[in-house]
């Protein structure tokens, strides 16, 4: 009877905790991303920091400059707090990734270099984890797009390569073609590469996608100004 009991406490709490990771992501998709960053936090699980992590990252995008750096550190810190209570958490190893590509962007050349080669090694280690992780091929191809657009130097001290950009993004596109973010973060790669009407036609089949969370009718609305921009 007693081991009856505690299996049911064991699944009441597992069901608990699964509704409390909706309710997180649900506010992070409602544009609420503070609360759901502190609502995932204070779950400590490795999913839910993960969730915290993607929440800080993404709020970053919507405060001053000199805010984001801040941001961005802790964002990492609930990534690296969720890989270490579940180091086969694939997610979690994709926020650090990008919360390290996001804090590149405010540092100086040696460090963003430096973090540029951790958030390679962080990203290989995601899809490893998990080979359909369409974000992963995606922030591996702008990944090699900005440091072959930084030149030599940046492109002999990372390894960077100019024929890993386009295979990376098909590949993301292939496994999740009705996702816009991934076709636009293609634009923006061959933006960089100085092919307008290719960015162009990756910017028409985005904005013709539809856009469900807060985040998704603002990245449309991106699209559509850089497609006005091209026109």
């Amino acid at each position: 009877m007693r081991t009856t009991v505690l299996t049911l406490a064991l699944m009441l709490s597992a069901s608990a905790l699964a509704q409390s990771q909706q309710a997180a992501q649900a506010l992070y998709d409602q544009g609420k991303w503070q609360e759901a960053a502190s609502a995932a936090a204070a779950l400590n699980t490795s999913a839910s920091l993960a969730l915290a992590a993607e929440a800080t990252t993404g709020g970053a995008s919507l405060v001053a400059d000199n805010q984001k750096k801040a941001l961005f550190s802790k964002a990492q810190d609930y990534a690296r707090a969720a890989i270490a209570k579940d180091r086969n958490n694939a997610d979690a190893y994709f926020e650090l990734a990008r919360a390290q590509g996001r804090l590149a962007q405010f540092s100086g050349i040696l460090q963003s270099l430096g973090l540029a080669t951790e958030m390679k090694g962080n990203l290989d280690k995601a899809i490893e984890l998990n080979p359909k992780m369409a974000g992963a091929y995606v922030a591996l191809g702008l990944w090699n797009a900005n440091l072959v657009a930084k030149g030599f130097i940046a492109v002999r001290a990372s390894g960077a390569d100019r024929n890993q950009i386009v295979p990376n993004f098909e590949k993301a596109i292939a496994l999740e073609p009705n996702t816009a973010i991934h076709k636009i973060e293609y634009a923006n790669a061959l933006l960089l590469q100085g092919k307008k009407a290719e960015a162009a036609a990756q910017l028409d089949r985005a904005v013709a996608l539809p856009a469900g969370t807060f985040w998704e009718k603002r990245d449309l609305e991106a699209a559509k100004a850089s497609l006005a921009k091209l026109r």
